[in-house]
């Protein structure tokens, strides 16, 4: 059981890791426009993946609820 607490919290370290990287990406984008080195266009990336989740209905629901319980866990 002790491996799988481990596990846990290394997935949880990089989870939150990966959002702290998305939320630096969208600020830089702000920042500096479209031409981040290294980063790509995050908010174009962003926007995509809403509208792809609006357009499935209630699977696309169920997938904004999953993005929103890992943002606000602590």
């Amino acid at each position: 059981m002790e491996m799988m607490d481990k596990a846990k919290a290394w997935i949880l370290k990089i989870t939150e890791l990966g959002l702290l990287l998305v939320a630096l990406g969208i600020v830089l984008q702000m920042l500096f426009g479209a031409n981040v080195a290294f980063l790509g266009d995050v908010v174009g990336n962003l926007i995509k993946l809403l509208n792809a989740l609006g357009s499935n209905g209630v699977v696309g629901l169920v997938a904004i609820a999953i993005i929103l319980y890992l943002f606000n866990r602590k």
